[in-house]
């Protein structure tokens, strides 16, 4: 089971990628590397790029900011953000019950940094804001 949720989250990551209409060798190698943490096999991978599996409940909010930072981080990676990833992952967002408020912070704030990363903890206190 923890093999399907591991492929669906990179399910996601892929789908995001790949929503500019391009798919850089930086996302690539971020998602790939993400896959080999996760111990999924090369030819498990491989299938994901030509044939993404659906999204998957994602039941902790540590699980859910990890994933959400995730997305940010591979939307980011190429250097360039397309407006059809900020949909993407802003549709993403909603399906986890991100809500849209705090998309939009973390979207702004990510301006802030250089290659628009936000560190983790700043990350975090954006979430703790909209849900404590």
């Amino acid at each position: 089971m923890q093999n399907e949720h591991s492929k669906a989250l990179l399910s996601d990551l892929i789908v995001l990628a790949k929503a500019d209409e391009k798919f850089t060798q930086s996302e690539f190698d971020f998602i790939y590397r993400l896959s080999k943490r996760m111990e999924i096999s090369e030819a498990d991978f491989r299938d994901l790029l030509e044939h993404p599996i659906p999204s998957q409940p994602i039941l902790s909010e540590l699980q859910r900011i990890t994933h959400f930072h995730k997305l940010v981080l591979v939307m980011n990676v190429d250097r360039e953000i397309h407006e059809n990833e900020v949909i993407v992952l802003k549709n993403f967002g909603l399906k986890m019950g991100i809500r849209p408020a705090a998309i939009d912070q973390i979207l702004q704030k990510m301006e802030k940094y250089e290659d628009r990363v936000i560190p983790p903890q700043e990350l975090i206190q954006i979430f703790q804001a909209y849900y404590n």
